[in-house]
């Protein structure tokens, strides 16, 4: 399983419920990763999408603990054992974790892939990820070069599970 998100120096990935940056490189590097394949996302974020609908051209599955959620055009799992049922039937270099903070926390355990574009500066923000730059468990396989766009310096970096 791939988790993908982008972060500023401090690992924050969010404030308010929105992304920190709006960068169009990294959306399209998101949607050369995801189209065609499965997104495992939370219900706040799935909120933030535009009309509140499912990512178009991917596989939706949304993680929930309402029990009455059902949302047209994607599944819908109620905790992490069901999604680990439910995503037995896809490769798991299919699946991209997406979002938002708590999903990360819940399934980045389950990830041998990061891909992060990571912002070169700090923002204000409530929402954090796992610092993989910190974790024994990860290592930085790629980096691009410095890249800049309105303003905001980023590097897409691949980061990769240790094996043990």
């Amino acid at each position: 399983m791939n988790m993908i998100a982008s972060a500023d120096k401090n690992w924050a990935i969010g404030n308010k419920g929105e992304l920190l940056a709006h960068v169009s490189a990294d959306m399209k590097f998101f949607k050369s990763k995801t189209v065609g394949n499965v997104v495992i996302l939370g219900r706040k974020t799935l909120a933030t999408f535009p009309g509140g609908k499912p990512l178009k051209d991917r596989e939706n599955i949304i993680i929930t603990t309402d029990k009455s959620f059902d949302k047209e055009g994607a599944a819908v799992v109620h905790s992490s054992d069901e999604l680990k049922e439910y995503i037995q039937q896809y490769d798991s270099d299919r699946l991209y974790v997406i979002g938002g903070g708590a999903v990360y926390d819940q399934l980045i355990d389950c990830c041998n892939t990061a891909y992060i574009t990571k912002f070169d500066r700090e923002f204000e923000a409530d929402t954090y990820i796992k610092n993989l730059d910190k974790s024994e468990d990860w290592y930085l396989a790629e980096e691009s070069d410095a890249k800049e766009e309105n303003g905001v310096s980023y590097k897409f970096c691949t980061y990769k599970r240790k094996i043990k």
